[in-house]
This record gives structure tokens, C-alpha cells and sequence, in this order.
């Protein structure tokens, strides 16, 4: 199995921590007017907005974390790892399109959906059929994964266009899954990987020990004609 370099690793857990610390400071930066709860990530970063500079660069910086973490995972089919890339270019196209002080956006709404459903997609994508592939990469649990996250963006969308509905909390929840789930795969690939290097670390040792035990009988069956021939002679 391929191995997943630990440059990996820390983009993808580095990912999470820079999507909620980032919205958490625009927000605080946004002052007491904004309302996590019903109103999007979006309106932080539109223009004019207080915490537009902390967001812009924390969407360049998790986009460009996700096109680390798919170009480290290796044991990942191809089209999984193009699919995570392009959302990772995807999420810098959120922040270099933000969204007027008034109204909505076309291209951020069309790049904005694009991200979602690569980020949704690329799961089942990377899955692989074999049967001693680490877990995160099975294909039963990928294609769970993107189903519940293809839910989540239903969900999104029913409380965006809803009267004062939840969109900040469906929102939240969406991309904090989306953003936290290569890590998740990840952390499995090492895992595997680890134990892989355990087993043949373990059958190393008996061949070692099979190998001494053949010049051990070797040794004795000598020993044996040694003493025949003594009481021989």
C-alpha cells in the first residue's frame, strides 16, 4: 500500500481548525449585527465587510490545504484525489468572489455549489473495492459519507431559501463534515500503513527464527554423523 507523507497529514488536520477559527474572528470582527444562525459564511466575506480579510485568506489557505492533502494521498483512486483538488480550487474561488454588501453573487452561487458537490463527490471517488484497504477508503462508508453530505447540502438549501431559516447552522455543519472528513481518511491510511509495517516486521522475526531453527537441526544432524563415525572407528 502507498504511503501517506506526513505533510499529508497536517494539511488535512490544520484544515477544520482554520475553517471554524476563521469564521469564529470575522464573526467577532462583524460585530453583535451578524446572526451565525440564519446568515451565511458568505456575508462575512462580502464586500465591506469587517472580517472580509481574515476570511479571503482562510479560504485561500484551506483551499490550498486541500490540494496538499489529495496530492499526499496516495492510496486513494485518481479521481478521488483530482475531485478533492478541484474543491480545494474551488474554496479559493469562494474567497476571490465574494459576494456584494447587498444581493447575491452568480458566479460565488455557482462556485460555491461546484465546491459543495465536489467536496460531497470525492469520497466515494477515491473509494477503493479492495478488501484490505484501509477503512476510510472502503466503498461502503465513502458512498455513506456522500450520501449524508449530499443530505446536508439538501438541508443547506431548504433553510437558505426558508424565512429565517437555520442556513448558518446547515452551513456550518456541511462544510465543517466536508473539511474534516480527508483527515479522517487519512488518519486511516496511516493507521494502515502502520500495521502493515507491523505484520512484516512480525514475519521478519519467524523467518529469522525458521532460519535458525533449519542451522540449528543442521548443526545437530552433524553433530549426530560426528559421534557415528567416532564409535565407528
Amino acid at each position: 500500500m502507498r504511503f501517506v507523507p506526513w505533510w499529508a497529514v497536517l494539511s488535512s488536520a490544520c484544515a477544520p481548525f482554520l475553517l471554524v477559527g476563521g469564521w469564529s474572528i470575522a464573526a467577532q470582527l462583524h460585530g453583535p449585527g451578524y446572526d451565525p444562525v440564519t446568515e451565511t459564511i458568505s456575508v462575512m466575506a462580502a464586500d465591506g465587510a469587517s472580517g472580509r480579510w481574515v476570511l479571503t485568506g482562510v479560504l485561500f489557505v484551506l483551499g490550498t490545504c486541500h490540494l496538499v492533502t489529495a496530492w499526499g494521498l496516495r492510496p486513494a483512486a485518481l479521481a478521488g484525489r483530482a475531485a478533492l483538488a478541484c474543491g480545494g480550487v474551488a474554496v479559493i474561488g469562494m474567497g476571490l468572489s465574494p459576494v456584494p454588501e447587498s444581493g447575491g453573487s452568480e458566479v460565488h452561487g455557482w462556485v460555491a455549489a461546484v465546491g459543495f458537490a465536489l467536496m460531497a463527490l470525492w469520497p466515494v471517488l477515491a473509494s477503493d473495492r479492495d478488501g484490505a484497504a484501509p477503512w476510510g477508503l472502503r466503498l461502503a462508508l465513502s458512498l455513506a459519507v456522500c450520501l449524508l453530505m449530499g443530505a446536508g447540502a439538501a438541508w443547506f438549501l431548504i433553510e437558505l431559501h426558508r424565512q429565517g431559516g437555520a442556513a448558518g447552522v446547515a452551513e456550518r455543519v456541511l462544510t465543517t463534515a466536508q473539511t474534516a472528513w480527508p483527515f479522517v481518511v487519512v488518519a486511516s491510511c496511516r493507521g494502515r500503513a502502520a500495521l502493515r509495517r507491523d505484520e512484516m516486521g512480525e514475519m521478519g522475526e519467524m523467518d529469522e527464527l525458521d532460519e535458525m531453527g533449519g542451522t540449528g537441526e543442521l548443526g545437530e544432524t552433524g553433530e549426530m554423523d560426528d559421534t557415528y563415525r567416532t564409535d565407528r572407528s
